[in-house]
């Protein structure tokens, strides 16, 4: 089940959030009202690693998507590991990637690997 990793990096003008478990790492940014403006969902180890990364402007990715066949998305797994969010978040967060899973929703490949930006490299405890 995901659980919130505490002290994230700050980031001007926005709220980090970050939730770990063994399968998936999930990254939010809300403004200060508590909007969720983009979220990452990383799943896969190492040179296999991708991510749905959806932005409220643009849509939805499946980053390092376009890259070696790795692993595919395990909607169950993720749905069960996402009990662990706030259930605000929760929805927001499963609801695209429930559509793109279903084939409801397009998601281009914008990079071939996705790369973890450096704060998001710090060891979960």
């Amino acid at each position: 089940m995901l659980r919130e990793i505490q002290g994230t990096a700050k980031e001007p003008g926005m709220h980090r959030r970050w939730f770990h478990d063994d399968d998936f790492d999930v990254f939010l940014w809300e403004t200060p009202s508590g909007e969720v403006t983009r979220f990452q969902v990383c799943y896969g180890i190492g040179p296999d690693e991708r991510a749905l990364v959806w932005h409220q402007h643009a849509g939805l990715f499946h980053d390092g998507a376009s890259g070696s066949p790795a692993p595919t998305f395990d909607l169950a797994r993720f749905e069960e590991a996402a009990l662990g969010l706030p259930r605000t978040i929760r929805n927001i967060v499963k609801r695209p990637i429930r559509e793109y899973i279903e084939g409801r929703l397009q998601a281009a490949a914008r990079r071939r690997h996705f790369r973890r930006e450096i704060w998001q490299n710090m060891p979960a405890a």
